[in-house]
């Protein structure tokens, strides 16, 4: 039985000292290695050796009686967490490290959150038991009241008390009949039924222990390896996903892959793409274990491995029978500029960015053609050190950022309808495009009620295409529009001087000429907050919410200590945790998770900082080019409709 499992956790909850405990017991490693000594199995990395924090994901395989388990490390900071989720759409089981001191913290949270989008089976570890403060029970209500109601604590697997018994029945109306009538007495029903409710997301077993101490790894080993199953079907067709993208110390480029169904063999062409336009063939196949790897001809479902050949799969592809692409939820809210040495190529530059991005597509690496410079979107400030380093380190260059900037986003108000039309000599297309506000955190739909009469099904695909091929620049400060559904209403082409390309024009055109002609808003980014402080500090902190723009909801008290939870911009809480630390004294705290995009608290204040010119982005324009003898003439957005081909009324 093959498993692939993720130690997940917020940072220095124990994870990684958790991960070398379970490789010593399972004697894949000889000694156990620390954090604090840069002795870990799975911080291969020499910047994760000396910042002594997990950034790449690393995997370990190790055996437990009949099954191979493949144990994937993943970032516990809140800026990696982007590389966490990617990891997260190829388990078959996580563990979740809370520690008992600090109890349920904000990345605590946004994981579990992760792990429920993905339907991931899931084990709670509440480690650092030994330490003083620590309180099992506490942490145990605290998951059941931030997290899970499903959690069932588990101490041993054998002898199973009826308290336990009593928690599998509430959740399986066959068994609660039994217990009901005392008929509790066949311990492997009772024991199948949990494998199967927990398999189901439906209970959520929970152990303790000390990772350091080595207390209750091994009771913990042994019970997750009899409550953890998977059934793969090796005999069909290949498919698999892939969850990430490495370039090794020789530029090879290398896709990880988590193999679902069949099997694989060197030599094997695969195909991917939305519509598996892309077929390559697999020239080898690695097998990872640490910073080790063995080359292998064949892989069967169940095993994660890393394959050379494939030239442009990215982390989330389908590959073979598999044809969906996730979309990851962690997006960054920051943006940098990259700052050089003038003697530095600046291609080159792009070029090693451009790498770094294939691996961590969170990048979004623009090179900006106004501003003249390279610009990439992160998390935090930590990253931005880390990439700085990553940079030195694989590419020999010495490269800076400029200061962490706010990533606006653009969308608008109510309802509007945009047309363009392209149609320089030899030249033509026209879109009819109705926009409308769609529900916040929606993003862009799309919708097609084009006829086949007007437009060919594959110019209808075209324009979609063109719709969703990039952030398209909204016009208060040219940040990516979002939140709009755009619906194809009609269009047209010409059977002999239509090309390729002119339906991208005639697109773009009309998005931005809707937009011209309706209310647009500034979005940005918002925390969710939860802060943990003194009661005598109360009022300071519910004064500077308001003064950070923030809102909240009443404060909890208990005893001695209050609980303050709300919402606020990213702007402007970004910095509070050091301004929390310095007043309290080192005693409160402030846990951030991210909450989306809302409307911007100081638009008009941003607006006139970024000065945005909207009539002199070289990539956009609201007007359109039509054609009369043999001449190209541009028409204004506002005097476009007067020219249309199409009948616009008639679509409205």
């Amino acid at each position: 039985m093959k498993k692939t499992i993720g130690i997940l956790a917020h940072v220095d909850a124990g994870k990684t000292t958790f991960s070398e405990q379970v490789l010593y017991h399972t004697n894949t490693i000889r000694n156990r290695g620390r954090v604090d000594h840069k002795t870990s199995f799975l911080d291969t990395n020499n910047i994760e050796k000396e910042r002594g924090i997990t950034i790449f994901s690393d995997q370990a395989i190790f055996e437990i009686n009949d099954s191979t388990y493949y144990l994937l490390d993943t970032p516990g900071h809140i800026d990696f967490s982007s590389e966490m989720e990617r990891t997260l759409s190829i388990l078959d089981y996580a563990i979740l490290i809370v520690s008992a001191v600090e109890g349920i913290q904000g990345h605590t949270e946004t994981i579990w959150n992760l792990l429920r989008k993905y339907n991931v089976p899931t084990f709670f570890f509440i480690n650092k038991i030994d330490r003083t403060g620590a309180d099992l029970e506490k942490i145990i209500e605290e998951i059941k009241g931030d997290l899970t109601e499903d959690i069932c604590y588990i101490n041993k697997l054998r002898d199973i008390d009826e308290e336990i018994i009593e928690f599998i029945s509430e959740r399986d109306d066959i068994l609660l009949e039994k217990y009901l009538n005392g008929d509790y007495e066949e311990e492997e029903e009772w024991i199948l039924a949990l494998k199967t409710l927990i398999k189901e997301n439906k209970i959520f077993p929970c152990l303790s222990g000390s990772a350091l101490q080595d207390e209750g790894i091994e009771n913990f080993l042994n019970i997750f390896n009899e409550l953890t199953i998977t059934n793969y079907n090796e005999v069909s067709d290949f498919s698999g996903r892939v969850y990430k993208i490495k370039y090794d110390d020789n530029g090879t480029r290398l896709t990880f892959i988590k193999a679902l169904s069949g099997s694989l063999k060197v030599r094997d062409e695969v195909s991917y793409g939305k519509d598996d336009e892309i077929i390559e063939k697999v020239s080898s196949i690695r097998i990872y274990n640490g910073n080790r790897f063995s080359t292998v001809d064949k892989v069967v479902a169940g095993d994660v491995f890393a394959v050379t050949g494939l030239t442009m799969a990215e982390a989330g592809s389908g590959i073979g029978e598999l044809k969906d692409c996730i979309d990851f939820n962690m997006v960054p809210t920051l943006m940098s500029k990259v700052i050089c040495d003038s003697s530095y190529n600046v291609k080159d530059i792009l070029r090693y960015f451009r790498i770094l991005e294939s691996e961590d597509p969170a990048l979004n690496v623009n090179w900006n053609e106004a501003l003249q410079e390279i610009q990439v979107s992160i998390m935090g400030k930590i990253q931005l050190e880390v990439l700085k380093e990553v940079v030195e380190e694989r590419f020999n260059l010495k490269v800076d950022f400029g200061p962490c900037e706010i990533m606006y986003k653009e969308t608008i108000g109510n309802i509007s309808y945009g047309y363009g039309h392209f149609e320089p000599l030899k030249h033509y297309a026209e879109v009819h495009l109705k926009l409308e506000a769609n529900n916040r955190g929606e993003g862009i739909t799309f919708e097609n009620k084009c006829h086949a009469d007007d437009l060919t099904t594959g110019h209808q695909n075209l324009i979609k295409t063109h719709i969703f091929e990039r952030d398209h620049h909204g016009l208060l400060t040219g940040s990516p529009i979002t939140d709009i559904k755009f619906t194809l209403l009609t269009g047209r082409a010409h059977n002999k001087h239509t090309e390729g390309g002119d339906f991208r024009e005639a697109t773009f055109r009309a998005i931005r000429q809707g937009l011209e002609k309706i209310e647009n808003m500034l979005l940005e980014p918002y925390y969710k907050f939860k802060i943990d402080v003194d009661l005598e500090y109360m009022g300071r902190v519910i004064s500077d919410i308001q003064r950070l723009k923030g809102s909240f909801n009443p404060p909890d008290n208990k005893l001695n200590k209050v609980t303050i939870t709300g919402r606020g911009p990213v702007s402007t809480f970004m910095d509070y945790s050091a301004e929390i630390l310095t007043f309290t004294k080192g005693k409160g705290s402030i846990n951030l998770i991210f909450d989306g995009y809302d409307v911007c608290h100081n638009s008009e204040e941003v607006i006139e900082r970024l000065e945005y010119n909207k009539n002199a982005d070289i990539e956009y324009s609201s007007s359109s080019v039509f054609c009369s003898k043999g001449q190209g003439f541009i028409v204004p957005w506002d005097k476009v409709e007067e020219y249309m081909h199409c009948d616009k009324m008639r679509i409205i």
